[in-house]
C-alpha cells in the first residue's frame, strides 16, 4: 500500500508522442496525476479518459501535469488515443503488471470479450488514480478493484484549488499503531 507522504514507486514507460515517462525527471510545479486505465477493452476508460483529456489544461493551469497508463502495447493504446480523440493527454503503454502491484494496483483477468467487442487481455491492473508530488511522493490517491464509480475530475480540480489556496497537506500518512 502507498503511503501519503511518501516515496512512490518509480514508473519510467514509454509513451504514444512524448518520448519517454520517467515519473523521477517529471518538472511539473505542483506534481503529476496519473490516471492508470484497464485497457483499450473498457469502456467505462474510454469516458474517464475523455473527462480527463477535457480537463489537462485545467490540472495544467495549477502546475499539475497528467498521464494515462495502462499495460496495453503500443498498439492498443494508440487505438485508446484516438478513440478518444486525445490531443493533449500523455499515455503510456506496457506497464508491467509487476510494477502495477508495486504501485497497489488490483489485478483481474480475462472474462473474454467486453460489452464493446474487444478482448481482454489475459491479465490486466484496475483503474486507478494518483496525484504524486515533484518529489514524488503520493498528495492523491484512490484504488480500485471495480471499473465504476471513479472519482471526478472536475470534483479533483475544485479539490486542488483548495489545497493550494489553504497549503492543504497530504492525508492519511499515519501508520503507527492505532
Amino acid at each position: 500500500m502507498l503511503i501519503p507522504r511518501k516515496k512512490t514507486p518509480s514508473l519510467t514507460l514509454p509513451t504514444l508522442n512524448h518520448g519517454e515517462f520517467d515519473l523521477s525527471s517529471e518538472n511539473s510545479e505542483r506534481g503529476t496525476i496519473i490516471c492508470f486505465y484497464r485497457g483499450l477493452h473498457c469502456p467505462i476508460c474510454a469516458n474517464y479518459l475523455t473527462e480527463l483529456e477535457k480537463r489537462v489544461d485545467d490540472f495544467a493551469e495549477r502546475g499539475v501535469a497528467t498521464i494515462a497508463v495502462s499495460s496495453d502495447g503500443q498498439e492498443r493504446a494508440q487505438a485508446m488515443a484516438d478513440k478518444i480523440n486525445a490531443d493533449k493527454l500523455r499515455f503510456a503503454y506496457d506497464l508491467e503488471l509487476s510494477k502495477a502491484k508495486e504501485w497497489g494496483l488490483y489485478i483481474s483477468t480475462s472474462r473474454g470479450k467486453t460489452s464493446i467487442g474487444i478482448e481482454e487481455p489475459a491479465l490486466f491492473s484496475e483503474p486507478d488514480l494518483f496525484m504524486v508530488t515533484p518529489e514524488q511522493t503520493l498528495y492523491y490517491g484512490s484504488v480500485q478493484t471495480m471499473p465504476f464509480s471513479r472519482p471526478h475530475f472536475s470534483e479533483l480540480v475544485g479539490a486542488l484549488d483548495f489545497a493550494i489556496a489553504n497549503n492543504y497537506p497530504a492525508r492519511g500518512e499515519y501508520t503507527d499503531a492505532v
